[in-house]
Order: structure tokens, then sequence, then C-alpha cells
């Protein structure tokens, strides 16, 4: 194969061999022979990092670097049949356009029969700063590139400046680009470099003679078509020189726009002047028009136009640097580039609105990918534009798929006053301002700050959410995130929600962000039904609690927040399940474990129905869970982390269906024997009555109101009043000898009576009977610790009428008493009442 390539090569140089150039017979050797009149020097060298494979024979004597003299002919070999990988060469050609003429025109290879190694071409040309140097590049023309890449063919330009003793780096180049011409100040040093194997055999530039420019340089860049390219200020990325003035021409159709974006820049410490970039544009009233770097730069140019970059002077102690990387994009003319679309932020407040780019901000577009742009002015354009509330805007879009664009807004809510903002209620819904733009809605993000004793509540009275879970996965055109936290470093995700659930309320204990994130083209017809809501609240005992009320035709899935890493330690999640009249629900977890061990603390589930009398069950962590079971009523399910052991948290889901309520038959023979019963005791207590004498001094029942009627408990469990119970009736007191010592008759004799305390009809508080507290105790079957209940305020007594018998009246006999009510009555005599009794 090196042979092959090799024999490719001789013939090549065999044929560009010019007349009065001997060559060897021996197919391997290279004879070089240089003119003094040309000024050419050629050196054969190493490669840099390159160990020595290689040499260079040159009659009987071998070396590593070889440098051939303007005049010298010199015949060598190498030792090698692959020198390619060995060697690079410089040929450098040296032209003084001051003391002599300028060999202007075309600039060739030269010269010819070189062997086929890396090289490069130098051109150093020596020319007054009064006069200009011009290097026109034939076409496909020059494409800029950044330091340190590599152009597809690995055939480069590198363009340097020379005023007096220093030397300002141009640029380097690739070919195929839109780069024709660069005028120089003063002298340039020109390099092309061509890889070994690279076919081209001409320079692709010609050198003119100009008129002083009065500028560092100036590049012209034409444009026909749509594209977009990419240019640097000289010595990029260093820095630009101290109070120079550079321009660049951009050739442009005239039926094309133009325009223009510094995507990375910085600016120098002046000590006079400023730094800055100034447009010249055909037809323009305002010529130039100026501008700093940290501008929005003009767009939507129509034809060409020219950019000069202005240097200043430079503070001697910290010069700092001056540097601009820039982007030109032409495009034809938009159809809708005239038509405006209305913006009215002036009623909102705080918040931002930007129209950016698919994959802002963590993607940054490609150079060469068709661009979008968004104007809020005919002149300024870019591509990411940041609209904020109060103002009204008229903005355009400069794009031919708007499908590549998307909204994000943010709007914040807070709340210092709680007496003020809890009668308020939030509408968490996009503004039509937003929803009525021909470009998707990506994300709109709701940031609640609470302060301390202040909680967040989230509401969606007529869509409900639904928890996305693997079991039931969100399927709608939109979804929220919330995520609870106080810091960054306390976050807790609640999860993901979309419309179309059971939950109807969550409320949160600390700030919430809530993230509407959209998929599809759905959510533009959906936008006009959303219903979710948010209101402060005073301070909450959990963490974060769930009011859920399903269809009694679904099953439910729900899961604790932070899925699947888990609950943060001593977290208390909440959930309370409505169950709908004439239905049961039936309550079931998705594992038989808990799955954790605590290192501090105790994990607890605990399930407990509303109702008079429920038992709360209980479980631990190192128990099993309950097994799935019939609920009747309105239930709690409350899950409290402890501290684990490991990495491993604690996450927990269990499921909600329901089903119609069973009839029981003996709980029909029951109630009718009962009431068979009932009926009678009364018919037997009437009997009696009609017997007895009638007494002169009939009992009277007093009501104690200092006795405490309420069992210590966690108010607002339950939501039955005690209107809706009897726990206010008191019994009948038919016992005879609780009286009897009072009664003194002047034979002796007692007579009995059945004292009658009639219910209350009027007005009756809501307060409940409390239940046993709710709470996460380690044995709640097992615990003896009781306390003392506290004093009942005013407001927690109930006003009670006690009727006296009278002769004649019908007596009612009534038992209201609930075992498992909590209320107690007690009746006493108290001796004041004697006196009054035994008349």
């Amino acid at each position: 194969m090196d042979e092959a390539v090799l024999l490719r090569g001789v013939l090549v140089v065999w044929v560009h061999i010019p007349l009065g150039q001997k060559r060897d017979l021996d197919p391997g050797s290279f004879t070089i022979s240089l003119r003094t009149v040309d000024n050419i020097t050629v050196t054969i060298k190493l490669r840099p990092g390159v160990s020595v494979g290689c040499q260079i024979r040159v009659k009987h004597f071998t070396r590593s670097e070889l440098k051939i003299k303007p005049g010298e002919n010199v015949t060598f070999t190498f030792t090698c049949s692959t020198p390619e990988k060995y060697f690079i060469m410089e040929i450098q050609k040296n032209i003084d356009c001051v003391s002599g003429p300028c060999p202007f025109g075309d600039v060739h290879l030269y010269p010819p029969g070189l062997p086929r190694l890396n090289r490069t071409f130098i051109w150093d040309v020596k020319a007054s700063t009064k006069a200009g140097l011009e290097l026109k590049f034939s076409t496909p023309w020059l494409r800029q590139i950044e330091p340190g890449e590599v152009c597809p063919d690995f055939v480069s330009y590198n363009i340097n400046s020379c005023i007096d003793t220093s030397t300002v780096n141009i640029g380097t180049f690739c070919r195929n680009g839109s780069v024709s011409r660069v005028k120089l100040l003063g002298g340039v040093i020109m390099s092309l470099y061509l890889p070994w194997n690279s076919p081209l055999t001409t320079s692709g530039f010609s050198i003119a003679n100009r008129s002083s420019i009065k500028r560092l340089c100036i590049i012209e860049s034409i444009l026909k078509g749509e594209s977009s390219i990419t240019l640097m200020s000289p010595n990029y990325p260093l820095g630009f020189p101290e109070d120079e003035l550079m321009t660049w021409q951009f050739v442009i159709p005239s039926n094309m726009r133009a325009s223009v974006f510094f995507h990375n820049y910085s600016l120098s410490n002046c000590a006079r002047k400023e730094e800055r970039v100034e447009y010249y544009i055909p037809g323009s009233l305002s010529n130039p028009e100026v501008f700093k770097l940290s501008d929005s730069q003009p767009a939507n140019i129509a034809g060409s136009f020219n950019l000069s970059l202005q240097g200043c002077d430079q503070d001697a102690q910290n010069p700092g640097i001056l540097r601009l990387l820039f982007q030109v994009v032409v495009q034809h003319p938009q159809v809708d580039e005239n038509v405006t679309h209305l913006v009215d932020l002036s009623k909102e407040r705080n918040m931002t609105v930007t129209i950016h780019f698919e994959g802002w901000p963590n993607r940054i577009p490609v150079m060469s990918e068709p661009i979008c742009l968004i104007c809020k002015d005919p002149r300024t354009c870019d591509r990411v534009l940041t609209l904020v509330s109060g103002t009204v805007y008229k903005i355009s879009f400069l794009c031919k798929d708007l499908s590549r664009l998307r909204i994000t807004a943010e709007k914040g809510i807070s709340c210092v006053d709680l007496r003020w903002c809890q009668r308020k209620v939030y509408p968490l819904s996009v503004p039509k301002a937003i929803t009525q733009l021909p470009i998707q809605l990506h994300k709109f993000i709701w940031k609640l700050l609470a302060p301390d004793l202040i909680n967040i509540e989230i509401t969606s009275p007529s869509l409900k959410l639904q928890q996305h879970v693997p079991e039931q996965r969100c399927n709608t055109s939109y979804s929220y995130s919330i995520v609870s936290s106080t810091t960054p470093d306390t976050a807790l995700n609640v999860g993901v929600f979309c419309p179309g659930g059971s939950i109807e309320k969550i409320q949160m204990r600390n700030n919430v962000t809530i993230s509407l994130k959209t998929f599809g083209k759905g959510f533009f017809n959906e936008s006009n039904h959303q219903d979710l809501k948010m209101s402060f609240v005073p301070h909450i005992k959990d963490e974060c609690s769930f009011t859920v009320n399903p269809d009694p035709k679904a099953k439910v899935y729900l899961q604790t927040p932070n899925w699947p890493y888990g609950l943060p330690p001593y977290i208390s999640i909440s959930w309370y399940v409505v169950v709908p009249s004439k239905k049961v629900a039936r309550l079931g977890f998705s594992k038989d474990r808990m799955g954790i061990a605590c290192e501090t603390g105790r994990a607890y589930v605990n399930i407990k129905e509303e109702t008079q009398g429920a038992e709360e069950t209980v479980r631990r962590e190192d128990e099993l869970l309950p097994e799935p079971r019939n609920m009747y009523h309105d239930f709690w399910v409350n899950v409290s982390n402890c501290k684990p052991v490991d990495k491993t948290q604690l996450t927990l889901q269990f499921w909600v269906t329901f089903g119609d309520k069973q009839i029981d038959l003996g709980v029909i023979l029951a109630v009718v024997a009962g009431a068979g019963v009932l009926t009678a005791i009364g018919l037997t207590v009437c009997c009696v009555k009609k017997k007895k004498k009638k007494s002169q001094n009939p009992m009277v029942g007093v009501y104690n109101a200092n006795v405490n009627t309420q069992v210590p408990g966690k108010q607002g469990l339950f939501t039955k009043g005690r209107k809706n119970n009897e726990s206010h009736v008191y019994a009948v007191i038919d016992d005879a000898m609780v009286y009897g010592h009072l009664l003194k008759e002047s034979n002796g004799s007692v007579s009995p009576e059945v004292d009658v305390y009639r219910p209350f009809d009027g007005p009756i508080g809501s307060l409940p009977p409390s239940p046993p507290p709710f709470s996460f105790r380690k044995d709640i079957k097992h615990s003896s610790n009781t306390e003392e209940p506290p004093s009942l305020t005013d407001t927690d007594h109930d006003t009670y009428t006690f009727a006296h018998q009278k002769s004649g009246q019908s007596e009612d006999i009534g038992d209201t008493n609930e075992k498992n009510n909590g209320d107690t009555s007690t009746s006493l005599l108290e001796n004041k009442e004697q006196d009054s009794l035994a008349e």
C-alpha cells in the first residue's frame, strides 16, 4: 500500500519538474532547486511530538532536519517509505513592497515537485502603513473558525496583520464560506496549510495594492441566500488591540433580511473613550447607529450594512480584554413579518413571560440551524425575548416554523398578613394573553410564598386532580408538578397531578412551587377549563394533607410524596377519604410491610373512620400492614415516618374502591325486636304510674354545668355537630331510692315519681363529642395513661331545658344516651332545694 502511494507521488513529482531541474533516477529521491530571485526558503523538519523513526539522507549523511535556502539545489531521500508520518515542510516566501515593486496578482504554490508531506506555505509581505493590502479570495471563499477548530478538509488559512513590530491575528479560516476579501493596513503574513494528501494545486487568493484604509482591517462577507455566519474580532479570544478600529462589510441582497447576535464578548477597562459598535445601514436616518456591546443588536435589516468595532484607551494597570464573537443570520422576509400580536400584561403582577427556542436554556442552538426570531419592534429581535408584567407589548415573529418556539412563564404570589390574604382565593390559571399566542406553552410556574404559621391550600373543585402513579398514568394535555419547600435542601416533591381525578384539596405547610407543563397542542383547547385555585390557611399539623372525594365507580391509587425516593425523616402525611352515601369503601395497601427499619423514633400507619366510637387501627414499621378492609364512613389514613437505619426510605401506596352497601337481615330483626321490647317497657311503666299516688313533692333533676362533658381529642377530626346527634338528651331518672332520704312525709311513706329530662329544641353547638386522640401512640389498646379533661369554655356549654311534671300531663320516657358518644350527664339535688321540696 505504501509503495503504491509513493510510486504515485513520484509520478506527480516527475511531471512537475521544470526545465533545468534535474532528478536522480532513484524513484525515492527528490531534488529541490530554488532560484535566488524567488526569495523562497524550504524547511523539512520532524513533526512536533514524534520520535525519530525516519531520517533525511543527503549524499552520504543522514539528518532529522533539512533547510534549503534561495539559490541552493539539494537532492535528498528519506530512510522510510512513509515520511509523511514523521516530517512536515514549511515553504516561506518573503515579499518586500517597501523598497521595491510588489508582485501583485494571483499567488502560486511554488516550487513544484515537493515531497508529499504536511506543508505550510507562508507569504510574508512587508508594506508601508500608509498603504493598504487586499487579499482577494476566489470562490468558494472562506469561513472563519474559532481557535482550536479544525476544517473538514484540513485545509486552512491564517491571516496576520503586521504594523511596525506588532502582529495581530486577524483570524483562521476554512474554505467554503462567505468571506471574499480582507483589507489590511501595513504588512501581512498569510499562511496556507495543506495536508500531505491534499490535491490542491493553487493558493486560491490574490494580492492587490490599495490606499490606506485608516483602520486595522476590513473584512468583506457576501451572503447571497439564507445563511448564518460566525465572525470574531482579531486576536480572539485574546484582546482586541488598544484603541483600534475595524469593520465588517456585509453584502446582502436587498430582498433579504439580516439580524446580528452577540454570543460572547468581554470589555476592557477604559481610561479614555468608550468601547462600542457602530452600524452603517443604507437608508437609515441616524447613521451611524451606535450600540454598546451589552445592548440588543439590530435585527431585520434590509440589505447590506457595515458593522464596526471601536476600542478605547485602556487602563495601564488593569487593561482588561476586549473581544467579540457574533453571528449574522440572513433570512427571507416572513409572510407574517408585519403581523403583530398584542400581549397585554398590564393587569398582571410579579410575572415574567419568556418566548424562546425549543430546549432553552439548557441547549445552545447550533449556528447552522434555522433561526426563529421574536421581535418587540421592527429592529429589536432576538432568539429569546422576556416580557414583564405591568406592560403591553406588540410582538412579531421572524420564523418559518413557529412550532420551534416555546413559552415559559413564572408568577409569584405571597402572603404577609393572614388577616388580609386568608379571605382571598387566587386562581392558578394561565392568562389569556399567553394562550392566545400562536406559540406552544412549555411551562407555567407559580411560586407561592407563605411566612411561618401560614400554610397553602390548593383546590380543584370541579375537575379534581389525579395523582400520576404507575398504575394510573396521566394522559392529559398538561400536568402539575407540586413541590413544597422552605429551602432547596428541604424540598418535598408532593407529586405530579393532572385534571380528572378524585383529589379535591391539598394542604401544605411550606412554600410551594407549582409547575404546569403541557404536552402537545391539546392545551390550547383545554385552557379555558382550568379550575385550580389556591388560598392561604392557618397552620396545619401534617406536612401535607389530601382531601379525596372519589368517583364511586373508580379505583383510586394514592402514594406518598417524594416517590420513589421516599419520605424524608419525621414527616407526617394524611389523606381524608370521603365515602359516598349508600356506598362502602374497600381500602388496601399495595405491599404487606413498610419495608424500613427505624434508627430513631417509630414509623406508623394510622387508619380511622370518622364516626362515633370508631376504633383506630395502628401499625408500626415492624408489623404487617392491615389486610384490605371495608370502610363504611369517611376515614383518615395517616403515614408518619421515623429516621430509617439505612438509605431505604418509606414509600407507601394504597388503593380505594367502592361497592354498594348490603343491608344485613340480622340487623333488621334486631331493630324490630328492640322496638318491641321498648314498646313493652313503655306500656309497663304507664300501668305502674296509674297505680301510684300523686306526690306532693315531685322530684327535680338538677343539671350541673360545671361537669366537663367532652373528652379531649382532635377538634375538627369529625364534622358531625351536636345538633345532628342526641348527645344532649338526658335519660330518665326513675330510681326512687335516689331521693328517698330527702323526702320526708308525716306517715313515713315514699311516693316515687318519674321525672323526665326533655330534649332541647333550640340551637345546639357544632362541636361534636371528641373521639379518642388521633395520635401515633406506640400501642393504643394497652395504654393506661389518663388525663384530667380541661374545663370547658363558655362557648362549650349548651343550654338545656328541664320540664317538671305537672298533674295530668302525659309523660315521655327518653333514653338517648349513646354508649360511646363521649358525653356524661350528672343530676344532683342540692341541699338548698330541700325546703322547697318539703313544702
